[in-house]
């Protein structure tokens, strides 16, 4: 009903903890027309001082149409009095994964408005509906059957969070993930407003369009089939696990509880143990299933070897240690001033003169340090191979503390996105590798309950 999406509105402003700028992401569609229009009438409202609206639109540049709709929706807020800026995709445009890279640029576009508008957060118009075709999507891939994953931007059964940290520094909101797409169009005729709908949105080409035929087909399916306060739930226990049964060192090494290391079969454990593995191993994703099914025999076994799992080691021997395999270590070349990602698990920036970084082979700088901790020999000589060997361009070799470059862990499954639901096991990461924790969310808790 029209009146829900208003009401759905006002409760999202009332979880904020302090008024925000807010950056709505308003592409034109129904959606985030939608959105828009219910935020500024609750705020119009004068329901609670301190708010404010400023919107962004995305011009991907895929289709010929796009300039014009983006000025058609600037010309809206121009009308209601709220601050637009259109972001253009320019360049030249992948030609396979175009969903993917025009999101992940969507976002980066997104960032870039927030900061040029003084917004202090975004929000888009995610629905229900999409949050249905998320999960069938990810159920199709094998991704929402508690296999240990829970990475990135919420994969698995909880579906999209209601809240996402992009690129460790702005909060993405979705406040419509409980409203149907049908309630939100309704809204808007109600009130007379129009909106666009993308072609792409019939191309059966992509995924999504599929399934969205699918669940129509069906008449629906449920949402999600885990929701944010389990998924919280989870994470909260998985990074009590972490602090409790898992010590990395040097952000190298990860030593193991040798009594709780063969107890994979505990979901959260494994979401726990396969998250630091993924950490160290600089990777973006967890394991795939097949690998999670191979790596839970290796450990429920408690016999002493060595198995390699997503570029990390599983190393038991009178414990179990976790570390770099010591193949395809690359080498980066760092410009003056500038900042790269070393192996997708460091981010080495120059202070000064240019920089390489590449694989200290010898282990020198690292294996006393290792053994110093506690490691056994041969654990700590394995381990320090991998670390990074940062040298200016005159070929001196620079420790980490050293002026001229600076070098902070990277993690590769948050540092992007953050599920507002992982942030307490994405904090307990954090603090094992040496990092602070990530950036608080603007609003209560509260909202985990709207992705219900």
């Amino acid at each position: 009903m029209p009146h829900a999406v208003l009401d759905t509105a006002r409760n999202f402003l009332r979880s904020f903890i302090t008024p925000r700028r807010i950056l709505v992401a308003v592409s034109g569609g129904s959606d985030s027309m939608g959105l828009l229009v219910a935020l500024h009438s609750a705020i119009a409202a004068d329901e609670r001082r301190g708010f404010s609206l400023a919107a962004c639109t995305v011009d991907h540049a895929l289709r010929p149409q796009s300039a014009r709709e983006a000025e058609d929706v600037a010309a809206f807020c121009a009308a209601l009095g709220i601050a637009h800026r259109i972001c253009r995709w320019e360049g030249a445009k992948p030609s396979t994964g175009i969903q993917a890279a025009a999101r992940n640029k969507r976002y980066e576009l997104l960032a870039e408005a927030a900061d040029a508008l003084g917004a202090d957060c975004i929000a888009t118009g995610h629905t229900r509906d999409d949050q249905q075709e998320t999960v069938a999507m990810r159920i199709a891939r094998g991704k929402g059957d508690g296999a240990g994953d829970g990475q990135g931007e919420g994969h698995g059964g909880a579906g999209m969070a209601a809240s996402m940290l992009y690129g460790r520094r702005i909060w993405v909101l979705r406040p419509f993930l409980g409203l149907a797409r049908a309630e939100i169009r309704s809204f808007l005729q109600a009130r007379g407003v129009s909106w666009f709908d993308d072609p792409s949105n019939a191309n059966p080409a992509f995924e999504r369009v599929r399934v969205r035929a699918q669940i129509a087909t069906s008449g629906g399916m449920p949402t999600p089939l885990g929701n944010g306060r389990q998924r919280a739930a989870s994470s909260a226990r998985a990074a009590a696990l972490i602090e409790k049964r898992i010590r990395v060192h040097e952000a190298l090494v990860a030593e193991v509880s040798a009594r709780h290391a063969g107890e994979i079969d505990d979901p959260d454990w494994r979401r726990a143990l396969l998250t630091v593995a993924s950490v160290l191993g600089g990777r973006e994703h967890m394991p795939a299933l097949a690998t999670v099914q191979r790596l839970s025999q290796f450990l429920r076994s408690g016999e002493p070897g060595r198995m390699t799992a997503g570029r990390v080691v599983f190393d038991r021997a009178s414990g179990l240690y976790l570390y770099r395999e010591a193949r395809n270590l690359p080498v980066l070349a760092v410009g003056p001033g500038r900042q790269g990602t070393w192996d997708g698990r460091f981010t080495v920036k120059s202070c000064g003169p240019a920089v390489t970084v590449a694989a200290d082979a010898s282990g020198r700088l690292w294996t006393q340090r290792l053994i110093d901790a506690g490691l056994p020999a041969g654990i700590a000589k394995r381990g320090s191979t991998v670390a990074p060997e940062i040298a200016s361009t005159d070929g001196a070799g620079l420790a980490f503390g050293e002026a001229s470059a600076q070098v902070e862990y990277h993690i590769g499954l948050y540092d992007t996105f953050l599920p507002g639901f992982d942030r307490i096991m994405a904090d307990a990461v954090a603090v094992s590798f040496g990092r602070d924790r990530y950036p608080a969310s603007p609003v209560h808790d509260v909202l985990i309950e709207m992705e219900t």
